[in-house]
């Protein structure tokens, strides 16, 4: 077996705090710009939501995502952070089978080892979590193991998102900087606005 009990419990606590900031955002607020080019908050949502919760779920069951799920606007639904919360929760809990670590997921174009796919799952939860919580005056709270993984998988992978446009260049930071500073700063992101939140 190839169970991550480390990737795992990154990944329950990621969730866990993923549906608290949810619950933080204003329903007034969808419309607003982020900090993301070209997404405003409500498209920012709906791909949070997508892929760090049916996403993540469809992978452990090695399902492919149905294009009324891709097409959905989650955030149509008043009631969609309490949704997303359930949904994070079936989630992490399909991922609790030892099995479902074994091998690959086929993504289409290439296919990734199951462990390496849930950790990067775990950088999108983190990373766009911290993204929405900017955008919403909040904070997102990760613990130092947590901060380490998403920091390694920006590292390993950061070429490949870049690519794809999913991260713009690096912005610098201390070498002492905080292992999640270090990688919101390696995927293109500026941790220093996570300071400027309105408490």
């Amino acid at each position: 077996m190839t169970y991550d009990e480390a990737t795992h419990r990154a990944m329950t606590l990621c969730a866990a705090e993923a549906a608290r900031v949810a619950r933080g955002v204003p329903a007034d607020r969808l419309g607003a710009p982020t900090h993301c080019p070209d997404w405003d908050l409500r498209t920012l949502v709906g791909h949070w939501v997508l892929y760090t919760s049916h996403g993540l779920e469809h992978r452990a069951l090695r399902r492919t995502l149905p294009e009324e799920l891709v097409a959905r606007d989650f955030t149509a639904d008043p009631d969609w952070a309490a949704a997303y919360a359930a949904q994070l929760d079936r989630a992490v809990a399909a991922w609790a089978d030892p099995a479902v670590w074994d091998g690959e997921v086929d993504l289409g174009p290439a296919a990734l080892p199951a462990a390496e796919l849930a950790a990067m799952i775990v950088k999108e939860m983190a990373v766009h979590g911290w993204d929405v919580a900017v955008a919403t005056g909040q904070e997102f709270h990760v613990t130092d193991d947590t901060a380490r993984l998403v920091l390694d998988v920006v590292e390993r992978h950061g070429d490949l998102y870049r690519q794809y446009d999913g991260f713009a260049d690096p912005v610098p930071v201390p070498a002492d900087a905080p292992p999640f500073d270090r990688a919101l700063a390696a995927s293109g992101r500026d941790p220093r606005l996570g300071t400027q939140v309105d408490h």
